[in-house]
């Protein structure tokens, strides 16, 4: 592509999306070349990409796509894949919407929303999403409306976070009404006088009723102890004092207590009144009345208990917040280590894969130099560790290619019985406990063996290689406040466990731990990527995991799987005889000519007849031509139009249907859902050698 000078206003971009526009076959669009773009789209994509808030441009009819940063975090998955796309294409779940706002924005006019609620499609999944919108038109370089420029700011955290707060203010303002209508509504239970110098007490009827005077008892002479009697024993002392202070002091009297009702129940009531002294000052009458407030006090403790558990719930709310506002910092770190991971990979791969099939190619053609067979095992030995370090790195961003099926974890410690053995050596015990009938979970076996061993090696280099280590699996049940903050659903889980009776790990130890390249391994003794790639390989299978330990008390790790309740299917192993080559026709499709070269060479020595081709497009090109292969042997990550998915979609629907295999070294989700391949994908990842390549293109041949 031809790269503007300064003077045209395209070329002083910054950024990543700067660059990722400028790489951008933008000829294939109604744009065209961008030494073709007028001044003002230039100009308005320099002011959309020195923004921090989310921004895209909607260029043309068909709202071609250009966006900043910002903006490509706000896409997710779509991203880059948007870049260049109509937006109709790119949007599809919310296309009449755009469209509208296409047609208002290049007929002058603009638009703005202020949480407006959209259903997104986010992972495949249609999720409400709450956003500001702000739509204006942009002109070209005549002044007349090309473009739309559109401001997107989600709201949706916002939008939840007030609801619920309305909601929890309505409810605190329904109960102080139901409060008031209760005090308003008090009914009198009669009035009563107490002669303080004769001690005789008289009452009304209801008076006498209210605390269950015998009916023909005489009103004129209440006898005090029965009323003393009926009052609650905790209410007793507090209304002789009421009653003392309004004798002593002159005060008005007012107490409320319960009294005991013929059902065994407690009434509440409030006494009101005051004492009446003679011309001497001495106390000789004490009035009152009695009133019915047990609907009050039931509404205030009510309005007690629903304050208390608001302030439960805000308390909770604030505390998972926080653990929320944790869980997305470690996230967003994750995402953001993930991210370089990936690209790094995929390219680490790339020039290993190089390597290695060169070493490979040497290594047959010069069977007969020990120099050089010896020199290209070494450097092969070099190349594995370099593709384990790759493949751990991409275990702890959770972007390893993951083969998920359902396991019985009895199955599983029975297979690693002798491996650990070999691995720990003999000065190590190995103590294994499982529970009876134990559920299944749904997790790829090889990782979570490759995560077991890791764990019993690392306990292995805390008891200094002597010691026991109890590995075991059980049964739990957590709830929604052990997994608030933690990523992961209250349910049924399998808890497998790892502990050692080391040095143990301090609190500052504790907390780097799941940290890449984080280790206390003198050097050369540990990548520090070993708890790493649990910590990932566990997530990314929908589980969790945590570490207990102290100093001198050794350490426990357990790891926390959701259970499956998939039927778990019975697996009979062939032993097909593997052939070393064919005569098949194979496709490869590699945009790296180097790794393409040394496919093609190591295919063809095996006898097999093979067919290149640089990209998905001149692929796809090559088999609508009539190009007839027996297998499409294809890199996921490719630049083109037509995608590596593209071609395994094309495959599956030809009659009969064209084996395909993938190879990468960093798939990128193109071809799986969190990183999980299905059944039917078959994947070889880099780099790989001519027996892994053999064998794993007779299997997929072979069906």
């Amino acid at each position: 592509m031809q790269f503007l000078d300064d003077s045209h206003g395209c070329a002083g971009w910054n950024g990543e999306m700067a660059g990722r526009i400028r790489a951008f076959d933008w000829s294939l669009t109604e744009l065209g070349n961008m030494d073709t773009w007028p001044r003002s789209l230039c100009s308005a994509v320099q002011l959309m990409l020195a923004s921090p808030l989310p921004m895209v441009m909607l260029w043309g009819r068909p709202g071609y796509m250009i966006y900043n940063d910002a903006y490509s975090k706000f896409a997710g998955g779509r991203h880059p894949y948007l870049l260049g796309s109509p937006v109709e294409l790119g949007w599809p779940e919310v296309a009449e919407f755009n469209r509208h706002v296409v047609d208002t924005c290049l007929a002058g006019g603009t638009l703005s929303y202020r949480n407006k609620e959209l259903v997104l499609l986010r992972d495949g999944i249609p999720e409400d999403v709450w956003l500001d919108l702000y739509y204006s038109p942009v002109a070209d370089d005549d002044g007349k409306p090309a473009g739309v420029m559109a401001m997107v700011v989600e709201t949706t955290e916002h939008v939840i976070s007030e609801r619920r707060r309305q909601a929890a203010e309505d409810a605190y303002h329904a109960d102080n009404e139901r409060v008031r209508l209760a005090l308003n509504a008090g009914a009198l239970l009669g009035s009563f006088v107490w002669d303080i110098k004769g001690n005789a007490l008289s009452g009304d009827e209801r008076f006498a009723r209210t605390f269950s005077y015998p009916p023909e008892q005489n009103l004129a002479d209440l006898p005090t102890d029965i009323a003393e009697a009926r009052i609650h024993p905790d209410d007793r002392s507090w209304v002789q004092e009421q009653i003392n202070q309004s004798v002593d002091t002159g005060e008005p009297f007012n107490a409320e207590y319960r009294v005991l009702r013929p059902d065994g129940s407690y009434l509440w009531v409030q006494a009101s009144g005051g004492c009446e002294f003679n011309q001497q000052g001495e106390p000789f009458r004490f009035p009152g009345v009695l009133i019915d407030i047990h609907e009050r006090k039931t509404a205030e403790e009510s309005l007690l208990k629903f304050t208390r558990n608001l302030e439960q719930r805000v308390a909770d709310e604030v505390e998972a917040r926080l653990a929320a506002e944790e869980q997305l910092r470690q996230s967003q770190k994750l995402e953001a280590i993930g991210g370089l991971t990936g690209g790094v990979a995929h390219d680490f791969n790339n020039l290993l894969q190089v390597i290695a099939g060169n070493l490979h190619l040497l290594a047959r053609h010069e069977p007969d130099n020990a120099n050089v067979q010896r020199r290209v095992s070494a450097s092969i030995a070099a190349v594995e560790r370099g593709a384990k370090l790759s493949s751990q790195l991409l275990a702890f961003a959770r972007r390893q290619p993951l083969s998920p099926a359902v396991c019985d974890l009895r199955q599983v410690f029975d297979g690693l019985g002798e491996l650990l053995q070999r691995a720990l050596g003999e000065t190590i015990q190995i103590n294994v406990t499982a529970a009876e009938a134990l559920w299944h979970i749904y997790v790829d076996h090889n990782q979570l063996e490759n995560a077991v061993l890791n764990l019993a090696i690392n306990a292995r280099d805390a008891m200094k290689g002597e010691g026991t280590i109890d590995l075991s699996a059980e049964h739990i049940a957590l709830d929604s406040k052990f997994c608030a903050g933690k990523g992961i659903v209250a349910g049924d889980y399998v808890c497998v466990a790892v502990a050692d009776k080391g040095i143990g790990m301090s609190p500052q130890v504790l907390a780097q731990a799941f940290e890449p390249f984080f280790t206390t391994k003198a050097d050369g003794q540990g990548t520090g990527l070993g708890l790493s790639m649990v910590f990932g390989f566990v997530k990314q299978s929908g589980g969790h995991i945590e570490i207990s330990s102290a100093v001198g008390q050794g350490a426990r790790v357990q790891l926390y799987f959701p259970r499956s309740l998939r039927p778990m299917l019975n697996e009979t192993t062939r032993h097909d005889p593997q052939q070393a080559g064919g005569h098949e026709t194979i496709l490869v499709v590699e945009d790296n000519e180097a790794v393409r070269s040394s496919a093609v060479e190591l295919l063809s020595e095996e006898g097999y007849q093979v067919l290149t081709a640089a990209n998905g497009d001149v692929a796809m090109q090559m088999l609508l031509e009539g190009a007839a292969v027996d297998l499409i042997f294809t890199d996921v990550v490719m630049p083109g139009l037509i995608k590596s998915s593209d071609l395994a979609a094309w495959a599956k629907v030809q009659t009969p249907p064209v084996a395909v295999l993938f190879t990468s070294g960093h798939t990128r989700d193109i071809i799986s859902r969190n990183h999980q391949l299905s059944p039917d994908t078959y994947l070889l990842s880099k780099p790989y050698g001519p027996e892994a390549l053999t064998q794993m293109v007779r299997t997929v041949l072979n069906g």
